[in-house]
């Protein structure tokens, strides 16, 4: 077994064990005007808090790319995702900005234990996989269970997933992820990980989007996979164009967990590491 296929499996009991912290842990409080940054899943998956955040009515909550972040906005707080805290771009604007920060991290022996005002630290979620899998998803049931979340049901549907029959899945030319308000972070994470860990055609949108041109792709053997309520009518436009459509009444982010199996079978099929990811490693650390 590879250390992602491990790291997938554990996931339900990190999850409990993350919404076991939320009550006491120092994160935005409602009614601050919020901006969350990350890079590459991290960052997609403050565009899912920052969307729960909002339509929860705790506060104006905005996403961006660290590296993409206007320095001249006023925030009461920025809450930096940072598994290694060690990545440039999350230093370098937690050392620029005036605002009080938090960070979120796997690694409590890097330099973002210094860079945060305050800092959270999920070292039972940590990886040895390069592409980012339980970490990710653990940091967001912490997120979601301090906004007031019961996780208990993401957390029964997270084993189901693990025990899903993938079927043919794995076998598809071509992957689109769809999401709709908080889920769309989540589609966006689902398109990384297959090209991360399977080296695959993906692309991610927002579900209502993507009868706006994207729809375009969608033909026999490429798979159009909804995360969240599918617009009316969608699948059946995705099924007269000859492509699969898959959704699910789960938790998204537990659907999210089978897309990770997917990514690892589809790489293992392909005689692919999903471990160690072509050109990428575990943090971007620039000169």
């Amino acid at each position: 077994m590879t250390h992602t296929e491990s790291e997938i499996a554990s996931q339900p009991a990190l999850w409990a064990r993350a919404a076991d912290l939320a009550a006491n842990a120092p994160l935005p409080r409602p009614g601050e005007r919020v901006a969350v940054v990350g890079c590459g899943t991290s960052w997609f998956v403050a565009q899912a808090y920052a969307a729960l955040r909002e339509s929860a009515g705790l506060g104006e909550t905005d996403a961006f790319a660290a590296s993409e972040f206007p320095l001249g906005r006023g925030y009461d707080r920025v809450l930096a995702l940072t598994r290694s805290g060690t990545t440039t771009e999350v230093l370098a604007l937690l050392n620029a900005v005036e605002t009080p920060t938090v960070a979120i991290t796997a690694d409590p022996a890097t330099p973002v234990m210094t860079a945060a005002g305050e800092v959270i630290v999920l070292d039972f979620a940590d990886e040895r996989s390069v592409v980012q899998t339980r970490f990710a998803t653990t940091q967001l049931a912490l997120l979601r269970a301090h906004l007031g979340e019961d996780l208990t049901g993401p957390i029964a549907d997270a084993e189901l997933a693990l025990s899903d029959d993938l079927g043919d899945l794995a076998g598809a030319e071509q992957y689109t992820f769809l999401g709709r308000g908080w889920t769309t972070g989540l589609a966006a994470e689902a398109a990384l990980k297959m090209r991360e860990a399977a080296r695959a055609w993906t692309e991610s949108y927002p579900a209502m989007e993507y009868r706006h041109g994207p729809i375009s792709i969608a033909g026999p053997g490429r798979v159009t996979w909804l995360l969240g309520d599918a617009p009316e009518g969608l699948a059946a436009e995705v099924l007269d164009c000859g492509g699969t459509f898959v959704d699910s009444a789960r938790d998204p982010m537990a659907e999210l967990v089978k897309i990770q199996r997917v990514a690892v079978a589809r790489a293992l099929a392909h005689g692919l590491n999903p471990d160690e990811p072509r050109h990428l490693t575990r943090s971007v650390i620039l000169p």
